[in-house]
């Protein structure tokens, strides 16, 4: 039998060899130190909960939520207490869909309407991000050092730490969006996995489109994540066509590497319906599916349109009409989304746009208070503040961390760089699009995931092979560590304004790096 990591394993058929090249790619098994990883995840998962949980139910407005958490906090405990359904009387209409807030609600449930009640779920999905980041990256680097590295980056990075101790939406989409690659990039290993064992037995030429893969549970677990995560918030839908593309593009590499004749018609007929199927009907029921209780309601907001605000008949009269209020629904939903315009007079002191956003030049702030009643920072007068800045030592690498990762797509044709710049543009290209909207630092939460997936990456190169001179490596390795124990001493210097610590005015102002930040 021939070994599936011979780098000149030939099929059981005859073959016409013209180059002395390998005639099929080595299936690389991946990490092998499988005990060693789990117990680095571990503890890297264990220090991103303490720094999550510590004082998760502070601060509060007087015992209320802060900023945005006056939405989705409330919002959670009527869906705790009203049967699953939630309004917005200042609106007259809920502008997200309803997953957010019903894990908003299973923390409320748990300890009641406080700040750990609104906040619990947001610790436990940035707690589950650090774990995810750790072991996708472990994958896509097949070093479980990367892979941690990765981790101490997620850690320290203080958007995803904001996020995850505030009540808000965009942590779980976070989640959802990292969790749905993290299943890509399995279902790309498994796929290689099932064409080395075709090509093995001989069958690679059975058909000039290659062969078929089977059912792919992995991809179809991608879809049921996007799903959530376009239950979450609707910038999901990005996620669903770059992902979408990010599969079909891993199938064409397969059958290209392993010598199909037509791989692009191949995966054309073979991977899309499948992909199709996986990554946009099921997401379609998922997000149907998180309206179970809108659904099920007699006074949900429109849920009886058919018949009041829409007619009964036209076109689409044989669409069932829950389904066509619904559709109305998120049509005014979709028309106040798009009517927070700053041509139309909207403006916010803290809005940004997405070109900021990779270096976080427009940073957000939570929460503030100052004055004389403040106290505990030593002083006459204290500050305390909660500010969504991504930790300078590692956003303001994000420019040359894209520039790497496009040059290692582009030249050397590395999958990792291209499947890290798919889920970062899904996050951020799309926005560009509607420049006039009004936007928020928030809205790049989901960048954070790949960019410390990409450096993670960069610095995986840094360090060097493992069959490296010990002298290389060495060097590699203590310049990476230097860069590590930046970013934390980064993180440690802006721990008070992340967690609104008391400090001085003066502390504050130091605090403050760029006028942008102001």
């Amino acid at each position: 039998m021939t070994q599936l990591t011979d780098e000149r394993a030939t099929p059981a058929v005859d073959t016409l060899i013209v180059s002395p090249a390998p005639t099929a790619p080595t299936l690389d098994p991946g990490p092998t130190d499988r005990m060693r990883g789990w117990a680095v995840t571990i503890f890297l998962t264990t220090l991103a909960a303490i720094t999550r949980f510590v004082m998760l139910g502070y601060p509060t407005d007087a015992g209320t939520p802060v900023f945005d958490e006056k939405h989705y906090a409330p919002q959670g405990w009527q869906v705790l207490t009203g049967g699953g359904l939630e309004d917005n009387p200042g609106y007259g209409l809920v502008v997200h869909p309803p997953i957010g807030k019903q894990l908003i609600a299973v923390g409320e449930a748990i300890f009641g309407y406080n700040g750990w009640g609104w906040r619990f779920a947001s610790a436990v999905a940035g707690t589950i991000l650090v774990l995810l980041v750790v072991r996708i990256v472990r994958r896509m680097a097949r070093s479980t050092l990367v892979g941690a590295i990765a981790g101490l980056l997620l850690i320290a990075d203080g958007v995803t730490f904001v996020s995850s101790r505030i009540g808000m939406l965009d942590i779980f989409m976070a989640v959802f969006v990292v969790a749905a690659f993290g299943c890509l990039v399995v279902d790309r290993d498994e796929v290689r996995q099932r064409m080395a064992l075709v090509w093995v037995e001989g069958r690679i030429h059975d058909s000039p489109y290659g062969p078929r893969l089977g059912v792919r549970w992995w991809r179809f677990g991608a879809g049921v994540l996007l799903g959530l995560a376009c239950g979450t918030k609707w910038s999901g839908v990005y996620f669903i066509v770059f992902f979408g593309l990010l599969s079909v593009a891993f199938d064409v590499a397969a059958r290209r590497a392993y010598g199909v004749n037509r791989p692009w018609i191949g995966a054309g007929l073979r991977d899309v319906g499948p992909a199709l199927y996986a990554l946009v009907v099921i997401p379609v029921l998922v997000y149907l599916a998180s309206y179970w209780s809108w659904f099920a309601s007699e006074t949900g907001v429109d849920r009886n349109a058919v018949g009041t605000k829409v007619g009964t008949d036209g076109q689409f009269a044989f669409v069932p009409d829950a389904l066509r209020s619904l559709w109305y629904y998120s049509g005014n939903v979709l028309e106040f989304h798009s009517g927070l315009t700053n041509s139309a007079g909207n403006h916010h002191p803290w809005e940004s746009k997405p070109w900021s956003w990779p270096m976080g030049l427009r940073p957000m702030l939570y929460y503030f208070a100052d004055g004389e009643q403040i106290s505990g920072c030593g002083a006459s007068s204290c500050v305390k503040a909660v500010m969504l800045i991504g930790t300078p030592a590692i956003w303001w690498l994000a420019l040359p961390m894209l520039a790497w990762a496009l040059w290692r797509t582009v030249v050397s044709k590395d999958w990792r760089y291209a499947a890290v710049l798919t889920g970062y543009g899904a996050g951020l290209l799309p926005w560009f699009v509607t420049m006039d909207r009004q936007m928020y630092f928030f809205y790049a939460v989901a960048l954070a995931p790949f960019l410390v997936m990409g450096l993670a990456l960069a610095l995986g190169e840094i360090i060097g092979r493992a069959r490296a001179s010990a002298e290389r490596r060495g060097t590699g390795l203590l310049a990476v560590c230097l860069y590590l124990g930046l970013v934390i001493a980064n993180f440690i210097w802006l721990w008070p304004v992340l967690t609104a610590i008391p400090i001085t005015p003066e502390a504050w102002q130091q605090q403050l790096w760029l006028p942008s930040w102001r």
